[in-house]
C-alpha cells in the first residue's frame, strides 16, 4: 500500500468508554420455548449514568430480555451481567446492585405500602435506622404519603405502580431496570416519573422499556430497538432521525410496521 493510500485511510474514532466496565451487559442472549425464539442473539452494553430506552412493539421480546438480565429467567444461550456479576451464577450479588420494576409489580394486596416496603427492606438486610430513612425517602420520591397505610388492594393502578417503583428504589441500587414504568399513570404522574428518571439518571444506570415513542424523547437519549426478538437498532436518539423525519416513521422502517403504528401509539398515549 502506498503512502498516499495509507494517509487516505481514515482512522476509526476511539470508543470513549472502551476501558469502562458496563453496568448492564447482554451478551448474545437468546431464549427459546421449543421452536419459538422469544429473543435471539441480543447484545448490548449500558454504562453508568446512561438512561437507555428499550423500545419495541408489544411482543417484541423486551420483557423476556429484561427478565433474563435480572436473573428471573435463565437464558437458553448467552450471558447477562449486572455491575459485572453474572446473573446466572452470581444472582444474589448482582441483585444487591439492582432495582427491578417488572411489568406486573411484586405487590401483596393485603399489605399496605408501608408494610410492604418494611418487608422488602428487612429482606434486603437494611438496619432499622437505615430502613426507616429509606422508606421515608422513597415514599416522598414516589408521592405515596396519602396512601401509605391503605391496603394495596384498594389502590388504583397508578398508585400500585408507584408502590412498585418505591420498592425498586428502596435499597439505593446502582442499576435500575424498569418495564413500562409509566403504565397506568395519569399525565401528572407521568411527568413526575420523567422528572425522577432524569434526576436518577445523573448518578445511576437505567434501562427502561416502553412501546410509546414519546417516552423515549422525554427520558432517554439512547435507544435500543428490538423487534420479533432481535435487536434492530442501538444508538443515540439524535442519530435515529438524521433527515428530520418523524420518529414514528423511523420506528416503522426498522420494525416493518406501517407508519400508522406510531400514530396509534401516540394517540393512545395522548389519551
Amino acid at each position: 500500500m502506498s503512502t498516499a493510500e495509507t494517509q487516505a485511510t481514515p482512522t476509526p474514532p476511539a470508543d470513549p468508554r472502551a476501558d469502562e466496565a458496563p453496568m448492564i451487559e447482554a451478551e448474545h442472549l437468546s431464549k427459546f420455548y421449543g421452536i419459538f425464539a422469544a429473543t435471539r442473539d441480543v447484545s448490548f452494553k449500558v454504562y453508568k449514568g446512561e438512561v437507555v430506552a428499550f423500545l419495541g412493539p408489544n411482543g417484541a421480546g423486551k420483557s423476556t430480555t429484561m427478565k433474563i438480565l435480572t436473573g428471573y429467567l435463565s437464558a437458553s444461550e448467552g450471558r447477562a451481567r449486572i455491575a459485572g456479576f453474572d446473573m446466572a451464577t452470581e444472582r444474589l450479588a448482582g441483585s444487591q446492585c439492582l432495582g427491578y420494576l417488572p411489568e406486573t409489580g411484586p405487590l401483596y394486596p393485603d399489605m399496605t405500602p408501608f408494610s410492604l416496603l418494611d418487608f422488602f427492606a428487612e429482606a434486603r438486610g437494611l438496619g432499622k435506622r437505615t430502613k426507616l430513612d429509606r422508606i421515608e425517602k422513597v415514599v416522598d420520591l414516589c408521592s405515596l404519603s396519602s396512601v401509605i397505610y391503605k391496603p394495596i388492594s384498594k389502590l388504583s393502578k397508578g398508585f400500585r405502580q408507584r408502590v412498585g417503583m418505591a420498592q425498586a428504589l428502596l435499597h439505593e441500587p446502582e442499576v435500575l431496570i424498569l418495564d413500562e414504568p409509566t403504565s397506568g399513570l395519569d399525565p401528572n404522574q407521568i411527568r413526575g416519573v420523567r422528572q425522577t428518571m432524569r434526576r436518577l439518571g445523573q448518578e445511576k444506570t437505567i434501562l427502561l422499556s416502553t412501546h410509546i415513542l414519546q417516552e423515549v424523547q422525554a427520558m432517554a437519549n439512547r435507544v435500543i430497538l428490538i423487534n420479533e426478538g432481535r435487536k434492530v437498532y442501538d444508538g443515540l436518539l439524535s442519530e435515529m432521525d438524521p433527515h428530520q423525519r418523524g420518529l414514528d416513521h423511523v420506528f416503522a422502517e426498522l420494525t416493518g410496521h406501517d407508519p400508522e403504528t406510531g400514530t396509534r401509539l401516540k394517540e393512545d398515549y395522548d389519551e
